[in-house]
């Protein structure tokens, strides 16, 4: 591995304030539920109810994704008009789909609770809590949206301030209104849903303020484009989740040891994911921009650093993880059963990470190429053989360590097909047409 590269002042100026981003984003459901917690265990359940129905809507990231890819294409041929309607046509697109998305959860609120399985008072309070959150969804949304054009034109600064900014506000207001209106969970569900509306706000305005009044308004073919591309990008993060939501069904039904277990690992892991998603976030901006100019070479050659960075880094949090094995479960949790089950899962959980580099790496290369099929294609054949092996796992009774095993199957098949992909180049399709 080269220690430097002509490409590494562009990459880690982009991935940095993606980090910070990405990494303030989670502060919402972590304020909520400090400040929850105290309330009593009935609220506490709810809001862990709530936050489960909500996580679905991770699966819309692709008004982000698409958009960013899109408008870095469009921003690096020359297109700049088409790149700024863009961002008007994420906007609508955002509207729309989260105006939608509102009333479903405001209308079927008791329902959803049911389905999580929440009862009794508990599920009083989660369906409060989703009805009030509702009133923030479209604005939640239209933040996806303003992201994706933001980045798109390597703007990543003023996310970053907005999203801060955001949380700053929700923490001030759950405060007044929990404890000093005494509004109990509803309290923060307002906070919540003040602090998104500010936000998505934010991003409206930035984005007009670049965009421009007369490139606003609704554009068929532009919309369409994104659209084209995001259906695959949903189908992705959909099979995404759906394996993890499969995995932690798996172990749910084990023990309360492998399953605390499964909790920290999987938390660790998420955390982890913070800072590779970050180069992949780079890797889309590269990416599209070097493509809509016309120049693969550049393309490929910052793409392939891109990915020796992500495993470098995949590879340090490997020995950072075997070296703590013993001390960072006891952060989370001092029973005995629970550590076992850890110590069981730690080398699996830990060696997997330079391969989790190259995956999200990948990911966010071909993503930036709108090579949406392939990436949508990859993953369902890596969730397919996921639950083909958690079948096994629950068959031969291999436990969390089994289920961690399966996880890597998981993302051993996406590091083989898409490095294939990238190997064989065909995605390296330029321009903007």
């Amino acid at each position: 591995m080269r220690l430097r590269s002509s490409y590494d002042r562009q990459i880690f100026r982009l991935a940095l304030p993606a980090l910070g981003a990405l990494a303030a984003e989670p502060l919402y459901i972590l304020v909520d539920t400090a400040i929850v917690g105290h309330l009593g265990r009935s609220q506490l359940a709810a809001l862990g109810a709530a936050a489960t129905a909500l996580s679905v809507l991770a699966t819309f990231n692709f008004l982000q994704y698409a958009t960013t890819a899109q408008v870095a294409r469009a921003s690096g041929a020359g297109e700049d008009r088409d790149a700024r309607r863009l961002g008007a046509q994420a906007l609508w697109l955002s509207l729309a789909i989260g105006i939608v998305l509102a009333a479903a959860i405001a209308i079927l609120a008791p329902r959803i609770v049911s389905l999580v399985g929440v009862e009794g008072q508990s599920a009083d309070y989660a369906a409060t809590y989703l009805r009030i959150v509702a009133i923030g969804v479209p604005s939640f949304f239209l933040a996806l949206g303003g992201q994706g054009f933001l980045r798109g034109v390597a703007d990543l600064t003023s996310p970053l301030v907005v999203i801060v900014a955001a949380n700053v506000v929700n923490l001030v207001l759950e405060v007044l209104f929990v404890y000093g209106f005494d509004w109990g969970i509803e309290g923060s569900a307002w906070g919540t849903a003040v602090a998104q509306t500010g936000m998505g706000a934010a991003f409206i305005w930035l984005v007009v303020r670049r965009v421009g009044g007369a490139d606003l308004r609704p554009a068929y073919r532009l919309a369409r484009r994104l659209l084209s591309v995001g259906k695959f990008i949903f189908a992705r993060t959909a099979a995404l989740i759906s394996a993890f939501l499969l995995a932690g069904a798996v172990v749910a039904r084990m023990g309360d040891a492998e399953l605390g277990a499964y909790q920290i690992s999987f938390q660790l892991w998420l955390f982890l994911a913070l800072v590779l998603d970050a180069v992949a976030i780079a890797g889309q901006i590269i990416v599209g921009q070097e493509l809509g100019a016309g120049k693969p070479g550049r393309a490929f050659d910052a793409s392939a650093r891109m990915v020796t960075l992500s495993v470098a880094l995949g590879a340090a949090f490997s020995v950072l993880l075997l070296a703590l094995g013993d001390v960072l479960p006891r952060i989370f949790s001092q029973d005995a059963s629970v550590l076992e089950q850890c110590a069981l899962l730690w080398p699996i959980f830990a060696l997997m990470q330079p391969v989790n580099g190259a995956v999200f790496a990948l990911d966010g290369i071909l993503i930036g190429a709108s090579d949406g099929p392939y990436i949508a294609g990859s993953m369902i054949a890596a969730f397919v053989a996921c639950a083909v092996s958690l079948a096994v796992v629950v068959a031969g009774d291999f436990g969390v360590r089994g289920v961690w095993a399966a996880l890597a199957v998981l993302i051993v098949v996406r590091a083989a097909t898409m490095g294939a992909r990238f190997a064989r180049r065909r995605w390296l399709v330029t321009g903007w047409a």
